[in-house]
Parts: structure tokens; C-alpha cells; sequence
């Protein structure tokens, strides 16, 4: 048998800091926001702050400079993993990136695909849709029924965040090539979400909620692949 690549031990502790803790964060944090109004607190300061307008709504640096070239330069990003995945189905010295770079370049668009699919069924507006921020719609919870002739919203979870969520990723692409810059992987993806993620709520966009929810999907797309890519030399590592 070759040599096992780097990556995390899958013990007890692998799936308590990996599973079961973002998963007690998000059930604390969701119930927070969406239920006991700690989305519409944080939208309400925003926007008074704003003078109760979504005056950054077309911002140059919150619209045109993070929102849309940010946006742009996650493809670009996305493009340049896939080809020096390539690259090195390519060349020999490169073989040892082949795996890590499949995993990243597949667990990126998965989000962004899952992203997708739930705003197509999950019906919320976007704060600046609703009568409370100056829009004309009343607010409809997740799963809630919508009024007959109240066309359907389009606004969760949150698609631009996405952009830089999805690439915490890094995190378990460092762990399987070179463990000592995992952290440094999860701060980009991290940082990336939060300054999209952000972004979009000073414009409007979205409530704090919805930021969570998409950087819950993209952990959970994040570690179910890297479990997935690896399983195999799990095994042969413990046969």
C-alpha cells in the first residue's frame, strides 16, 4: 500500500468539533434569529442607522464592488482550481493534487447548486421587500403559507455569501495536503462569507438568518465530501 495522504484522524473528537458542535450552534442560533426576532433587531438598526432607508442599497462598494465583482472573482477562483485540476491529471509531480483539488472544485459548485435549489422552494422576501423596511409585502416565515396573489419570494438563503462561504472548503482541502494550513483555509472561506454576507445586509438583501443558514450548508456540503473522498483511505488505514 502507498503512502496514506495527510489528513484529520476520524475519532471521537473529529466529529464532535466537525459535526456536532456547528450543529449545536446553528440549533441555537436559527431559533435565535427566525424565531424570537433576532433577524428583524439587526435589520431594524441597520436600517434606522441608514436613516430608514436602504440608502447602500446601490453603494458602490457594497453593490458594484463586493457584490458584484466579489462575486466574479469567486468564479474566477472556482476556474483557476479547475484548471490546475487539469493540470495535474496531467503531470505525474502534480498527482498527490488530483483528489484534493476534485474535492474542492466539486464541494464549491455543490453549494452554490444547493443554495440554489432551496431558494427555489423556500419563499422568503428579502428585507427590503417587506412593509417594515419600506417594501409592500408583509413577512412570511420559513415553511409559512404565502396570502394568495403574493408572488413568490426569492431572497433565502442567502446566494451572494454563498460566493465566499462555499470556500470553506479550504479548510479540509488544506487538511488532506497540508494539515498546519487548515485554519488558515477556514479563515478565508470564513472571511469571504462574512464580508459578502454583510455586504448584503446593509444593502438589504437579507437578514442575518439566512447568512447562517447558507454557511451551515456549506459546512455540511464541505465535510460530507471530504468524508466521501476519503472514506477509502480511512479503511485501508484502519484494516
Amino acid at each position: 500500500m502507498g503512502e496514506r495522504e495527510p489528513g484529520l484522524p476520524r475519532d471521537r473528537h473529529f466529529f464532535l468539533t466537525h459535526a456536532w458542535l456547528p450543529l449545536l450552534t446553528f440549533a441555537v442560533l436559527v431559533p435565535v434569529l427566525m424565531g424570537c426576532g433576532g433577524d428583524q433587531w439587526i435589520a431594524d438598526h441597520v436600517y434606522a442607522w441608514q436613516g430608514h432607508t436602504w440608502a447602500l442599497r446601490r453603494g458602490f462598494v457594497t453593490d458594484r464592488l463586493i457584490h458584484q465583482v466579489g462575486r466574479n472573482l469567486s468564479l474566477v477562483a472556482w476556474l483557476g482550481v479547475a484548471v490546475a485540476w487539469l493540470v495535474a491529471r496531467k503531470r505525474a509531480q502534480w498527482s498527490a493534487l488530483r483528489r484534493p483539488l476534485a474535492y474542492l472544485l466539486l464541494c464549491v459548485a455543490v453549494t452554490a447548486v444547493v443554495v440554489a435549489w432551496v431558494k427555489s422552494w423556500s419563499n422568503m422576501d428579502c428585507p427590503w421587500d417587506l412593509i417594515r423596511y419600506g417594501g409592500t409585502r408583509e413577512y412570511v416565515r420559513l415553511l409559512e403559507l404565502r396570502p394568495i396573489g403574493l408572488s413568490r419570494g426569492v431572497c433565502f438563503p442567502a446566494g451572494g455569501a454563498s460566493g465566499g462561504y462555499a470556500w470553506v472548503a479550504l479548510y479540509f482541502f488544506f487538511a488532506a495536503i497540508r494539515p498546519g494550513w487548515r485554519w488558515a483555509g477556514l479563515a478565508v472561506g470564513l472571511g469571504a462569507g462574512l464580508v459578502f454576507g454583510i455586504a448584503q445586509q446593509l444593502r438589504g438583501a437579507h437578514f442575518l438568518s439566512h447568512d447562517v443558514w447558507t454557511l451551515a450548508i456549506s459546512w455540511a456540503v464541505a465535510l460530507g465530501l471530504y468524508l466521501a473522498f476519503w472514506e477509502a483511505d480511512d479503511a485501508a488505514a484502519g484494516s
